[in-house]
């Protein structure tokens, strides 16, 4: 492999193209923002869709008494929004008390509502960001830690207990809302194919 890169070198070198030198700008040269908006909305869709989809009375089940209910899966997602947000600087509201946050409610309206206003304050968050606040150094969460990670700590979090929800809600034989439509989709074209 380094015999290819070595190769590589030589060859854009002597076509008189020069390989982009690493540089300490302050911001990268594409937009990360867009992305990341892009998956953050794909995961509240989801987010919402399964929670209207699981029945109130299944917002309280849990797996285990050692693990998170539901609801208490959905309300950590939010509550994370918050706090992972504030290690770049974003402020969450006043009266959000992280430690009993994700406790706090079980209902699934109220459950609902918080995936809407926490997603209000997380695509605001990272929609007001340029992309040198993405390249901005926060040293405080490791030598080479920037604001672009704590956004996409957030979505790669955010999947993780997606596919927990799904996990739950499949359990108690909710199948994604996602999923009957590409069965259904899948059904139809097999129908006219025949």
């Amino acid at each position: 492999m380094p015999n290819l890169i070595v190769a590589l070198l030589l060859v854009l070198g002597t076509a008189g193209i020069a390989p982009a030198q690493a540089t300490d700008s302050s911001a990268p040269s594409y937009d990360m923002k867009a992305q990341a908006l892009v998956d953050m909305e794909r995961v509240q869709k989801k987010f919402v869709d399964l929670a209207n989809a699981v029945p109130a009375d299944k917002f309280g089940w849990r797996p285990s008494e050692d693990t998170r209910s539901f609801a208490e899966v959905l309300m950590h997602v939010e509550g994370e929004r918050y706090q992972i947000l504030r290690l770049m600087g974003a402020t969450p509201p006043a009266d959000f008390d992280g430690k009993t946050f994700e406790k706090s409610t079980a209902d699934k309206a109220k459950v609902i509502a918080e995936l809407e206003k926490t997603w209000t304050f997380a695509k605001q968050a990272i929609g007001g960001m340029s992309n040198a606040d993405f390249a901005k150094p926060l040293p405080k969460l490791g030598p080479q830690a920037n604001a672009g990670d704590v956004v996409y700590i957030l979505v790669a979090d955010a999947h993780e207990h997606l596919g927990q929800a799904i996990t739950y809600a499949r359990v108690n034989g909710v199948v994604p809302p996602w999923t009957v439509e590409a069965q259904k989709k899948a059904a139809e074209k097999k129908a006219q194919q025949k």
